[in-house]
C-alpha cells in the first residue's frame, strides 16, 4: 500500500506538467480551431527563461545586493517568466499564425512545427547544446507519512499547478474577457461581427497558454533540475495527446486528461519494464479513444461551447 501511495504522489506531480501544458493546446483550439504545435517548445523556452531569471536573482542575492529568501525568488521567477513567455506566445501568434488564419490547417500545422525548430535553434545558438542545471531555490524537506515519502517540493508543485488551473477557470467564468473567450469558442466567425476583437482575443489566448507553459517549465526545473533544448518535443506531443483525450478545446478535459496520462505512465512503469512504458500507456489511450473518439468532454461538432 505504501508503494502504491508513493507512486500516486509521483503521478500527481508528473500529471501536473502535462495538464498545464495541455491547457495551452485546448485554449488555442477552442478559439481558433487550430493546434499550436510549437507549444511544447514554448514550454522549453519558458523553462529556460525561468532558469535565467532565477539564476540572476540568486546571483544578486548572493552578492548581497538584494537579500531575498528562496520562496520569494521562486515567486518572482514564476511571475517574471510568465510575463516574458506570454510575449513569446503573442509573437508566435502574430508572426506565425495570424497571416495563415484563412489558410488550410495543414499550413498552420507546418508553421507550428517550424516555429518550434526556430525556438530550439535559437536556444542552441544562445546557450549551446549543453544541458543546464536549474538552481535550487527551495531546500528539499522530506516527510514520512506511513512509509510514503513526500517532499515539500512535490506538495508545492501540485499545489501551484492546481492553483493556476483554478485561476484560469475563474478567469474564464467570472471575467469579461473570459466571457468573450467563451463566446469565441462557440463561434469565432460570428462573434467578432458583434464587436469582440478577434486579434486581441487570439493574442490573449496565446499569452495565457504560454504563461501556463512557463509555469510548467519552472516547476519541472524544480523537480528535475536538468534542462535540455529538446525537452519540449516529447512533453509537447504528450500534452497534445492529453488535450485530444480530454476533448478538443475542453479546459476541464485537458486538466483531467493531463493528470490521467501522468497516472497511466507512472503506474505502467510500476508494473512493467520502463522500456514498455510509452507503448502500453498510449495503447491504453488509443483504446479509450476507440470508445470515446471525441475525448472525455469533446463534442461531435466544432460549433459547440467548449470552454
Amino acid at each position: 500500500m505504501a508503494f502504491l501511495l508513493q507512486n500516486l504522489v509521483n503521478a500527481l506531480q508528473w500529471g501536473s506538467f502535462y495538464a498545464l501544458i495541455a491547457l495551452g493546446y485546448a485554449m488555442v483550439y477552442s478559439i481558433l480551431m487550430l493546434f499550436n504545435f510549437a507549444h511544447g517548445d514554448i514550454f522549453m523556452t519558458g523553462a529556460y527563461i525561468g532558469f535565467g531569471v532565477a539564476t540572476s536573482l540568486v546571483a544578486l542575492s548572493s552578492l548581497g545586493a538584494v537579500a531575498l529568501p528562496g520562496w520569494l525568488i521562486l515567486v518572482l521567477t514564476i511571475l517574471v517568466s510568465m510575463f516574458i513567455t506570454s510575449f513569446v506566445g503573442i509573437t508566435v501568434e502574430r508572426v506565425g499564425y495570424r497571416p495563415l488564419r484563412e489558410a488550410p490547417r495543414a499550413s498552420a500545422a507546418i508553421t507550428g512545427l517550424m516555429i518550434g525548430i526556430i525556438l530550439e535553434t535559437g536556444n542552441l545558438a544562445l546557450l549551446g547544446a549543453q544541458r543546464v542545471s536549474f538552481p535550487s531555490l527551495i531546500e528539499t524537506v522530506t516527510y514520512n507519512a506511513g512509509g510514503v515519502y513526500i517532499t515539500n517540493k512535490k506538495i508545492m508543485i501540485v499545489a501551484i499547478s492546481l492553483m493556476f488551473m483554478l485561476a484560469l477557470h475563474l478567469f474564464i467564468r467570472k471575467t469579461r474577457w473570459g466571457m468573450a473567450m467563451r463566446a469565441m469558442s462557440f463561434d469565432y466567425i460570428v462573434v467578432p461581427l458583434m464587436g469582440v476583437p478577434l486579434n486581441r482575443m487570439a493574442s490573449m489566448t496565446f499569452a495565457l497558454g504560454s504563461a501556463l507553459a512557463a509555469v510548467a517549465g519552472i516547476l519541472f526545473g524544480m523537480a528535475y533540475p536538468v534542462l535540455d533544448p529538446y525537452m519540449g518535443i516529447l512533453f509537447g506531443w504528450k500534452a497534445f495527446v492529453a488535450a485530444i483525450l480530454g476533448g478538443r478545446g475542453s479546459i476541464m478535459g485537458a486538466c483531467l486528461a493531463g493528470f490521467l496520462l501522468g497516472f497511466i505512465e507512472i503506474f505502467v512503469a510500476m508494473i512493467f519494464p520502463s522500456t514498455l512504458r510509452d507503448f502500453i500507456a498510449y495503447s491504453i489511450v488509443l483504446l479509450i479513444l476507440v470508445f470515446r473518439p471525441h475525448g472525455f468532454f469533446g463534442e461531435p461538432y466544432s460549433a459547440k461551447l467548449r470552454l
